[in-house]
């Protein structure tokens, strides 16, 4: 689809952190076995399942305002019934999703009396596709957040608890007190104390912001704020926002003045928001401090673009991949975890990233201990499918970047949003992996952990080092990357 990223990746490169970096190629005697196919640990119930948190139904819903207080109006905002975005969810290869209809006065009755009941309705209609209850919070002091809740007896009446007190668009009159950041945190506060905690993930977090690092309704200071309160329930942000077919009219064609993600400020870059997609940004320093703050990929589906609306349908674009058994406990718990990776125009569809050191290993998600000053082996093993996407193309992963980045402790200033002991430590293309079956596979050694690092993997069916600043217009197909979540290396 694109030209290959040219060169080779050279045998060894310095590295200050840790000495000698080195690649180690397949045709080395050295290597090890190959993890598992299938496996990223050793529970075979376990399988990447993709899915979208960020679904809009028909009860995101317009408001008539000649009345008082304002009447919803069913569609007004986004199209489809909830059992209709569960079809076609199935159809991209979804296994689990999300129904997230925002707000507006008293909403919370909405979802309550109409969504619910629909929700339920869908579950039964669309068994195969694990569906959470949740919602597009009217999140006060910042943009929009999802709120997934666990799947319990009363989730609609725990749902209903937080909406009718706490989104910032509940009141009627509306009621500027019910906007603030103090606000925000006395919503995760309550939510700390239920008795199955929800997830909250920030939607489309630089969507307003003017520049890059200048930022808008969320920034660094803020959602530290969120992390600090309920480290469990705050657990991340949108890296690849929805409205990614905003640039495509209705027959596919290109619209020169639209932006992918509707970011009309600052634009996304290689369709991530800058937070997720700046190398040693936000999202390195919360990882830097050791915070448990992850990245996902969602549609925001409202309308389809081909019926005049922004939108991919649930993982026709965008997918969020989590390692989980196929049930609602083990995939929020997967979500909560981290065990993510995320990827757009299904460039890929397995990742597995494996940190090995003596008898001991982890991957994405989570945390190897290693004797100080003793080697690491990293194994990235990912499927680019032999199979056209939804765009009816074929793209092929030209590169795949390793992250690595030092873990140094809290930051001194909430506003932090840079990491300079982060920085890409090798760049590999189709010269540096190897074939195994269907799957493609790189290693690389650490020769020597002195510190605390975490890693993490990114790659692209481009040329570009780095995601270029998203065009007006831009053919999302043509421009596709893939993030994976941390893995933390822990000298001991």
């Amino acid at each position: 689809m694109s030209a290959r990223f040219p060169g080779t990746f050279p045998v060894s490169i310095p590295g200050t952190a840790f000495g000698i970096l080195t690649v180690v190629t397949l045709a080395s005697a050295a290597v090890a076995q190959f993890m598992p196919a299938n496996a990223q640990n050793e529970n075979a119930n376990e399988q990447w399942i993709a899915g979208d948190h960020h679904i809009h139904s028909r009860y995101s819903v317009g408001w008539d305002e000649t009345q008082n207080p304002p009447a919803p109006v069913i569609a007004g905002d986004a199209a489809y019934p909830t059992h209709m975005n569960a079809l076609m969810g199935r159809h991209f290869g979804l296994g689990w999703m999300v129904t997230t209809d925002h707000g507006g006065p008293n909403h919370s009755q909405v979802n309550l009396e109409r969504a619910y009941p629909e929700l339920q309705q869908s579950r039964k209609v669309v068994p195969d596709i694990i569906q959470f209850y949740g919602m597009e919070f009217d999140t006060p002091g910042a943009d929009h957040s999802s709120i997934i809740m666990p799947h319990t007896e009363d989730e609609a009446q725990r749902l209903h608890s937080i909406e009718s007190q706490f989104s910032k668009r509940e009141p009627w009159p509306s009621n500027p007190e019910w906007d603030t950041e103090p606000r925000m945190l006395e919503a995760l506060r309550f939510m700390r104390d239920l008795p199955d905690r929800p997830v909250v993930i920030a939607h489309h977090p630089s969507r307003s912001a003017p520049g890059e690092r200048h930022y808008g309704l969320d920034t660094p200071q803020e959602l530290r704020g969120w992390n600090d309160t309920a480290p469990e329930i705050a657990i991340g942000m949108e890296g690849a926002p929805g409205h990614q077919a905003s640039a495509l009219n209705v027959d596919g064609s290109l619209n020169s003045e639209r932006p992918r993600g509707y970011y009309g400020n600052h634009p996304t870059m290689g369709g991530f928001d800058q937070m997720t997609a700046i190398v040693g940004g936000f999202w390195d320093s919360m990882l830097a401090e050791g915070r448990d703050w992850w990245i996902t990929a969602t549609s925001d589906s409202h309308v389809h673009y081909s019926e005049g609306g922004v939108d991919f349908w649930p993982g026709e674009y965008s997918k969020t991949y989590v390692w989980a058994e196929k049930n609602h406990g083990a995939i929020l718990d997967g979500i909560r975890g981290g065990r993510i990776f995320v990827t757009t125009g299904d460039l890929i569809s397995e990742l597995h990233v494996t940190t090995t050191a003596g008898a001991e290993s982890a991957a994405i998600g989570g945390s190897l201990e290693v004797a100080t000053g003793s080697a690491v082996d990293i194994t990235i093993r990912f499927l680019d499918p032999e199979s056209r996407n939804h765009g009816d193309d074929n793209p092929t992963v030209a590169r795949v970047d390793l992250i690595i980045g030092e873990m140094r402790g809290p930051a001194l200033e909430k506003s932090a949003d840079k990491s300079p002991h982060t920085k890409v430590a090798a760049r590999f293309t189709q010269a540096d992996w190897q074939q195994d079956g269907q799957y493609k596979v790189i290693r690389y050694r650490i020769e020597a952990l002195e510190s605390d690092h975490y890693i993490r993997v990114r790659g692209t069916n481009t040329e570009e080092l780095e995601p270029s600043l998203d065009p007006l217009g831009e053919d999302p197909w043509t421009d596709l990357w893939f993030y994976s979540n941390p893995v933390r290396l822990l000298a001991r």
